[in-house]
């Protein structure tokens, strides 16, 4: 699977980068906390969600201004301009209507923009996002704390700093997940992009527009989220008119390839959208060789201990390659090891 990176103009005349990738319906994804569009592509936190979805949708995501390969100032951020760069994007890829997914911050996002263009938004998937931000829940005092650990020391080469970000979304992340976060959150904006987008999405107040949404929404929020409470995914689906709320069992703000929630949110994303009776099952010649070696030894009946000690890495990374081998070949369920197994020794 490729992506295709582009730019394109906002209003203002900042450059935005956008890319594409996958196949099937089209989703747009909303900019969220700090991405980069080439860096996103290799991570271990971002790539089995970009695979996971470009399996069944032709997936369009950019870096908000600031970030990434977008023009690097931020002019004063606000609900109208993330708004107005989303349109440049959409208009930009040239799609009718779509599925639009906001992840995080930019739950809020996507609800402005389903507001004010009802005609596009075919459906819309929210997935641990809110519609008040810090500022309007009570927690003025944390925005002040964390603007003032970016400012301190954002851009050290002791990732201290950033790693309070970085536990808040991956509370249960392995050492190399926290890692790479650590270092993207440096690589992708400045210091002072990174407090000025904090401020600017804790003053975000999107409640009086949600009742507006006309499209179907699907709301996911994790019970035990360590970033967003799971009372603000609950107010969405409660200010949306035609919204359900999907809880999932999990203390991460970003799914992990190994946390039980991933795959029971892929499954309810692609039923939701449609996409689950859509695309025959991903092809076996999609595995990486890794994954390929774990696979074997699975259709040999090894157990996960004993995978990790014959290809001498943990039980950890045996079950996120499993996970990345579920996604891949569009298995979920308890069953998802079995028949894993079964198309792996008709076409491996």
């Amino acid at each position: 699977m490729r992506q295709q990176i582009r730019f394109c103009t906002a209003r203002d005349g900042a450059r935005l980068a956008w890319a594409s990738h996958g196949s099937g319906s089209p989703l747009v994804k909303t900019s969220s906390w700090l991405t980069h569009l080439e860096y996103d592509w290799e991570s271990p936190v971002w790539r089995y969600w970009l695979e996971g979805l470009g399996q069944s949708h032709c997936v369009v995501r950019y870096d908000e201004r600031g970030c990434g390969l977008s023009d690097q100032g931020v002019g004063e951020p606000s609900v109208d301009r993330w708004v107005s760069d989303l349109e440049a994007v959409v208009d930009a890829a040239a799609i009718g209507r779509f599925t639009l997914l906001g992840i995080s911050q930019g739950a809020a996002i996507a609800i402005a923009y389903a507001a004010r263009h009802p005609e596009r938004v075919e459906r819309m998937v929210l997935y641990g996002g809110y519609a008040r931000g810090r500022n309007h829940r009570g927690e003025g005092e944390l925005t002040q704390a964390l603007s003032a650990a970016i400012r301190a020391g954002w851009e050290q080469p002791n990732p201290a700093f950033r790693r309070v970000f970085t536990m808040r979304f991956l509370p249960e992340g392995t050492p190399e997940q926290m890692a790479w976060y650590d270092e993207l959150q440096r690589r992708t904006t400045s210091a002072e992009n990174a407090a000025r987008l904090t401020e600017a999405r804790s003053n975000v107040d999107v409640s009086h527009v949600a009742p507006l949404v006309q499209a179907e929404t699907l709301v996911a929020h994790a019970r035990g989220d360590a970033a967003i409470p799971f009372e603000e995914g609950r107010l969405l689906a409660t200010l949306i008119p035609n919204a359900s709320l999907l809880p999932l069992d999990s203390v991460n703000h970003l799914l992990l390839p190994d946390d039980p929630a991933w795959p029971m949110f892929l499954s309810e994303f692609r039923r939701f959208t449609g996409a689950d009776a859509g695309p025959a099952p991903g092809p076996v010649g999609e595995l990486s060789e890794r994954e390929r070696e774990v696979m074997r030894l699975v259709t040999e009946g090894l157990s996960n201990e004993q995978i990790a000690q014959r290809l001498f890495i943990s039980v950890r990374t045996v079950e996120r390659h499993l996970s990345n081998v579920y996604a891949k070949l569009r298995v979920s369920g308890k069953a998802a090891r079995a028949v894993a197994a079964a198309r792996f020794s008709q076409g491996g």
